[in-house]
This record gives structure tokens, C-alpha cells and sequence, in this order.
């Protein structure tokens, strides 16, 4: 009796042994992460954008200064050299980028997993996740109250770019002043659809490799043509459509802004 007894007692410590080697030789190693930056170089052709200072001229040949040039920056993947694609998680990847507030041109990617990554896309807006989200969830840049002026009111959604400046060709009565707020991401209210300006952007690093490590960041230099607003596949006039926000002729400078990034370069790891 006594035998078997402490044969069952050694064959239950094996067995107990054995699941513990299971579940040590198991356990995945924890992912290694490190940071990646982002800066919107914006840019007016050749020329860095100036506000209130700089004159430039559109494609149609109206000369314009820039007072203002906002847009928001959202829903990042990031390209790696296998293939596969590292999605940014949606509470961390909504970003707004204001001329007039530097730092705000910059953004920094956190625990983002080590390797190497070769492009990225990102898109130009705030999406109908976000945009119906509770109010809870729409902090930060996107507090209607606290965005500069990036939410309509009246039409309970976000302006995806905001660009305001004044032109000789203007209309007097609106002090020589034009502007673009566009916005809209194709919901619906009252049961019919809505405008949808989002627009997906994709930046190949060209020949380039971001390599992100736990010890060092990667920033990657982008530029933001604002020229391409007025000379992109619609060539827009100011005389002709000096403000637009709402409407259907929208969708034609969203196709343009579509077009108004460029990969620069990758600076050095910092």
C-alpha cells in the first residue's frame, strides 16, 4: 500500500513539473518596442511657409498670402521591409498639425515595435469611428472645444484642413479674405449620405530604411506642398471659388490635398 502510495505521489510531482516546463517554455518573450517621429515640413513649392508674410502664386496665376493652415493627421501604418504593416493604435493616432504652432509639426509614434520599415500611409481627416465616437473618447486635439476651431458646430464634425489667407482677387466684401475648411467623412444624417473628404495617403521612404530600436528614433521628414491645394488635378482659382467649405466642389480640393505630401528624407537616429 504504502508503495503505491508514493509511486502515485512521484508521478503527480512529475506531471506538475512537466506542465510547469510547458508553461515556462511557452510563454512568448514580450515585444521589444522604441519610438519613431513624424515632421511635416509645410512648404509653399521651393519656399518655406511663411504666414502673413510669404506671397505666393497658384497655377492659375493669383499671387496669395497664408494666415492660417491646419490639418489633422490620422489612422497611421507603418510599412516594414517583410511585408507586414504595424497599425498604430486608434486612442494613440490622431494628430493635428497647425503652422503656426512648431511643435505641433512633429509627432512621436511610442511603442512602436523594433525593425525596419520602408513607408507608411496615413490619412488626411477624422474618421466616422471617431467622429460618432462618444464625447469621452474625443480628447485631445479633437475636443470640440479645444481644436482651434477644427469642429463645425452646427454640422457636428471635424474640419480635416483648414486653409485661410487673403488675395487681391478675393472679394472685396469679404476684405480680399478667402478660405477653405473642408471636412466630411461620408456619414450619413437623416438617413442620407454625406460628403466624404477623407483621403488616404501612402509615403514610400524611396530607397530608405527607418530603423527603430529600443535606443534609438528615426525621424522621418515629410513635406507639405501647399501649393498642391490650388494645383493638384483641380487647378483652383480663387476669384472663382473664394470660399468653400460644405459643398459638393469640397471633393475636388480633398483630391488635391491628397497630393500634398512628399517623403524628404530619414534624419539619423537620435
Amino acid at each position: 500500500m504504502k508503495k503505491t502510495i508514493i509511486v502515485g505521489l512521484l508521478a503527480s510531482i512529475g506531471l506538475g513539473l512537466a506542465v510547469f516546463s510547458c508553461h515556462t517554455n511557452d510563454t512568448p518573450n514580450p515585444t521589444i518596442t522604441g519610438r519613431m517621429r513624424i515632421a511635416f515640413d509645410n512648404v509653399a513649392g521651393t519656399s518655406d511657409l511663411a504666414l502673413n508674410s510669404g506671397t505666393y502664386q497658384n497655377a492659375v496665376g493669383e499671387s496669395f498670402t497664408v494666415t492660417k493652415f491646419n490639418y489633422f493627421v490620422s489612422n497611421i501604418h507603418l510599412r516594414k521591409d517583410d511585408g507586414s504593416d504595424y497599425v498604430v493604435p486608434q486612442d494613440s493616432c490622431y494628430f493635428l498639425i497647425q503652422e503656426e504652432k512648431p511643435a505641433s509639426q512633429t509627432i512621436t509614434l511610442s511603442n512602436v515595435p523594433t525593425g525596419n520599415y520602408t513607408g507608411m500611409t496615413f490619412v488626411v481627416g477624422v474618421d466616422s469611428t471617431r467622429s460618432l465616437a462618444d464625447i469621452s473618447k474625443r480628447t485631445g486635439v479633437l475636443d470640440p472645444g479645444l481644436n482651434d476651431g477644427m469642429y463645425w458646430e452646427w454640422n457636428s464634425g471635424y474640419i480635416f484642413l483648414k486653409l485661410e489667407g487673403i488675395s487681391n482677387v478675393a472679394p472685396a466684401a469679404q476684405n480680399n479674405a478667402f478660405f477653405y475648411h473642408i471636412g466630411g467623412f461620408g456619414g450619413g444624417y437623416n438617413g442620407k449620405k454625406t460628403i466624404n473628404n477623407l483621403r488616404t495617403i501612402t509615403v514610400p521612404f524611396k530607397t530608405d530604411v527607418a530603423k527603430v530600436q529600443n535606443n534609438a528614433t528615426p525621424s522621418i521628414q515629410l513635406k507639405t506642398n501647399v501649393l498642391s491645394l490650388f494645383n493638384g488635378t483641380t487647378k483652383l482659382s480663387i476669384a472663382q471659388n473664394s470660399s468653400v467649405m460644405f459643398d459638393p466642389f469640397s471633393t475636388n480640393i480633398a483630391d488635391n490635398y491628397g497630393q500634398m505630401f512628399s517623403y524628404d528624407r530619414i534624419q539619423a537616429n537620435q
